[in-house]
């Protein structure tokens, strides 16, 4: 007896078949931008993203993985596999008129998965360097490009605004055709890169595999969001809060959608989707790192501890919590060794496959992390007993098994502690009067600016006039005081195992584990690279567009080309 199956069924058997056959799976990377570790549903936040849940459940969470403290950083380690050291982005993120980038020395991740057959798309921010086209994504590896270049813009008109003048950021970009996009203003940057995302998976053809980068703009500021998702969350009194809630949820029905696609397109069975975010959230901007200390721009788990997990038909074991270590960097190793690829050619690779860790729930081997050396961002203070081993006066951090080492700014308590709890507020008949009452205090804050500013003043003369009539001895006193060297603390050590709020600095209890780990990055700092962050040009957009601004200029290069 023949089974007659409809035409739109055998052409998804077929094109699932054909992808299988080739034995390298298809893979997605979704990116989020600021997104915290209490901003997503299923670390028991207030927030509903009940695709992302569902996703995470389904598949492996990753429950002790870990990113760069900002957005620049963790993107070139994601791109390159290798630490910001090694690629002079150590400091900070690429301002957008700013002559640097991610440097040509050792290929991308999506060079490596083009030369092994994959089709290459990235949708969403670049924000790794945009000065000359040679920098740019489809320069780097990719088919296509669509989304902006600079770091931040605006969520519906997607223009950027500097000295310069405002122009728009958005592009449509080929290997050979570089396009500005005017037509989309007015559409929501999660919706639009979501469809374009969903028609390069339509449009691609199923027997070649393909890898996408979808690096959404959101939930990073400006605080925008269509109205229709804002009615959900007015019950929180916090006004951005309220906005980033709406975002994220906006965000997690663009997942839904992607996901919703790939199967459509036959193509979800022999496909790998990861989620990650860039950073921990911003709390002054709604985010949410609860319970864990910092913010992003820290060392602290609150800065690095990721939110990601791994949904694929392909796990061998699915619906559980992964506690390996696990860093954005070996997502190089791994996707290359998924896409049956090799690492010739590479430089530093900081990363290992971690394939079977998730896969399979294996034994990891890794038990360290460099999270990241800055020499630019250096305390003032002596550096005190350690002098020999290392500069501890320069901001750094490193993992190694259960200990976590901070040094520099942050170490010398310059960075407050910070740990923002979440909004605990539900739907009540006395939310509206909170929310009534928070607006009111805002406003008697803004009222009464001019007062208290008036008032510190006059506390700040009474206080000189004070200081004048100390007697000259007790003036004296306090001049030999103030010249007598400062003990400062310039490290801490904390037990992230049993300690993983980080309440408790074992540093002087533990000189030995201190000195080991100073010397660990010693031994890093040694091979690092200069840091190139050039001062900011005077740039005016082109055609009321930014693009490229150095070709065809001649003049040596402001930093190296290869590293």
């Amino acid at each position: 007896m023949e089974i007659l199956l409809p035409t739109s069924t055998w052409l998804l058997l077929l094109g699932s078949a054909l992808s299988i056959g080739t034995g390298q799976p298809n893979i997605v990377f979704i990116m989020v931008d600021d997104l915290g570790y209490n901003d997503v549903g299923y670390h028991m936040s207030h927030i509903r993203t009940p695709h992302i849940d569902k996703l995470s459940r389904e598949g492996v969470r990753l429950d002790n993985y870990y990113v760069q403290p900002i957005c620049t950083p963790t993107r070139s380690v994601f791109m390159s596999g290798r630490y910001q050291i090694h690629t002079g982005l150590q400091h900070g993120v690429i301002s957008p008129n700013q002559a640097t980038a991610l440097p040509l020395g050792s290929p991308t991740l999506v060079e490596k998965l083009s030369q092994v057959g994959y089709s290459t798309y990235a949708v969403g921010k670049w924000h790794l360097g945009f000065y000359k086209k040679k920098y740019l994504p489809t320069r780097r590896g990719f088919d296509r490009f669509f989304g902006f270049y600079t770091g931040s813009g605006d969520h519906f008109r997607h223009n950027r605004c500097l000295k310069g003048g405002c122009g728009v950021d958005l592009h449509d970009d080929t290997r050979y055709t570089f396009t500005n996009i005017y037509n989309e203003s007015g559409t929501y940057s999660t919706d639009l890169y979501t469809r374009k995302a969903i028609d390069f998976i339509h449009a691609h053809k199923t027997r070649k595999p393909f890898f996408m980068y979808l690096a959404y703009q959101a939930v990073h500021g400006p605080l925008q969001v269509p109205h229709s998702y804002k009615q959900e969350y007015l019950h929180i009194p916090d006004p951005p809060r309220r906005l980033f809630a709406a975002m994220t949820t906006a965000l997690d029905e663009g997942v839904g959608k992607i996901v919703t696609a790939l199967k459509k397109k036959g193509v979800w069975n022999n496909t790998v989707l990861v989620f990650s975010t860039d950073n921990g959230a911003d709390p002054k901007n709604g985010g949410s790192n609860w319970p864990f200390r910092g913010r992003k721009g820290e060392w602290f788990e609150g800065g690095i501890k990721g939110v990601g997990f791994v949904a694929s038909p392909l796990l061998e074991k699915q619906k559980y919590t992964n506690r390996a270590l696990i860093h954005v960097a070996d997502w190089f190793p791994t996707f290359v060794k998924l896409a049956k690829g090799n690492m010739s050619g590479t430089n530093h690779i900081a990363g290992i496959d971690q394939w079977d860790v998730i896969s399979n729930n294996a034994h990891s081997k890794k038990v360290m992390i460099l999270h990241g050396i800055d020499p630019l961002t250096k305390s003032s203070s002596p550096m005190g007993r350690y002098s020999s081993i290392f500069d501890v006066r320069m901001s750094a951090a490193i993992r190694i098994g259960d200990y976590k080492l901070i040094t520099g700014p942050c170490a010398e308590k310059k960075c407050k502690r910070r740990v923002n709890k979440p909004n605990k507020y539900r739907i009540t008949s006395n939310n509206r009067r909170k929310e009534h009452r928070w607006h009111e205090k805002q406003k008697l804050k803004r009222q009464n600016k001019a007062k208290l500013q008036r008032k510190w003043k006059q506390q700040h003369h009474r206080r000189v006039k004070r200081m004048k009539r100390l007697s000259l001895a007790k003036t004296k006193l306090l001049e030999v005081k103030n010249l007598l060297p400062r003990t400062v603390k310039l490290i801490q050590l904390y037990n992230i195992r049993k300690d993983p709020l980080e309440k408790y600095d074992v540093s002087r209890k533990l000189p030995n584990i201190v000195q080991k780990m100073l010397e660990k990055l010693q031994e890093f700092y040694v091979t690092s690279v200069t840091p190139c962050y050039p001062t900011n040009e005077n740039v005016s957009p082109v055609n009321r567009a930014w693009g490229p601004w150095k070709d065809g200029k001649e003049g040596n290069e402001l930093c190296p080309l290869l590293r």
